[in-house]
């Protein structure tokens, strides 16, 4: 009685073994694409950036003009020249 087995259990057993790995999913396929690309765009940004830092010149700094020298002056209590 136990080799034998109903026929719903006996079909629902070949359907399983039928439905074996029919290669990659559509949905990893595309998953792995697009991290790998955004793995690609990341690197690709840190990379020219660590560049830039080494082979660009700092940032001139504006030149300031007379009046804010002359506030800053009078702010620390010194006379500007000339008054």
């Amino acid at each position: 009685m136990a080799s034998k087995v109903p026929p719903s259990f006996g079909r629902a057993g070949k359907v399983i073994n039928d439905s074996g790995p029919k290669g990659f999913n559509p949905g990893l396929i595309v998953l792995l694409v697009v991290v790998g690309l955004l793995l690609i765009f990341l690197v690709g940004n840190y990379v020219l950036y660590t560049y830039a830092q080494k082979t660009l010149p700092g940032r001139k700094k504006k030149p300031i003009s007379k009046k804010k020298l002359k506030k800053e002056r009078l702010k620390k209590g010194v006379a500007a020249p000339g008054e």
